[in-house]
């Protein structure tokens, strides 16, 4: 399955903010965008011309894209689908890739970041209602439970994430059960749920062309 490979910094940086791709590093001092408050390359710090309407809109989707780590015939896709559903195009797609595997294992508290989520779904180490599933694009449906393999909670990188459970906020359409080490879908998320800075009017918009 084709990725993204390289630096994930530079990323954020194109961005223009903090897309928190790479876990507990983004919220201390070596945060590149910390640093170097620029876009990359040569021309990075140079005075760029004014976005016009489709660079904004080419920009949103592109971010949308980085957070969840989606390639683009995939966000495409999801776009697609997000359109033949009831409702909100803009809301139907965030909520599709909200109910991506790797996205509820990190919004439970499972991984660091949604990067070190889809390595330990494709490792094999979680369940979907006590079935192994190691495709981190798997939606994850209402009343199902993600669960940590028994034989991977001995994985030392699994304990040390195992021992901080419950630590962080988990969202409302999610419950955690930190002594069982698994989590419910209990409700489709909402859009107050999904607290990311993106402009989903935009998406819209761009693929409206």
């Amino acid at each position: 399955m084709a990725r993204y490979t390289g630096p994930v910094c530079r990323l954020c940086r194109r961005e223009g903010l903090k897309l928190f791709l790479k876990g507990d590093r983004c919220y201390t001092g070596k945060c590149a965008i910390d640093r170097r408050q620029y876009a990359p390359g040569m021309h990075g710090q140079s005075r760029g011309k004014k976005p016009t309407e489709y660079g904004i809109q080419l920009r949103e989707k592109q971010k949308a894209r980085r957070i969840y780590g989606v390639m683009e015939g995939q966000f495409r896709r999801y776009f697609d689908e997000a359109v033949r559903q009831k409702g909100m195009t803009g809301d139907n797609l965030l909520r599709l890739l909200e109910r991506r595997l790797d996205n509820v294992i990190y919004r439970l508290g499972f991984a660091a970041s949604r990067a070190e989520a889809r390595q330990i779904v494709r490792h094999g180490h979680f369940m979907v209602n006590g079935r192994r599933v190691n495709i981190p694009s798997y939606l994850v449906r209402v009343g199902e439970v993600v669960a940590v393999k028994e034989d991977s909670k001995s994985s030392p990188r699994l304990q040390q994430i195992i021992e901080g459970l419950g630590t962080q906020a988990v969202p409302t359409w999610l419950s955690l059960d930190a002594t069982a080490c698994s989590g419910t879908v209990i409700a489709l998320p909402s859009r107050e749920d999904i607290q990311i800075p993106i402009q989903d009017h935009l998406i819209v918009e761009k693929y409206s062309r």
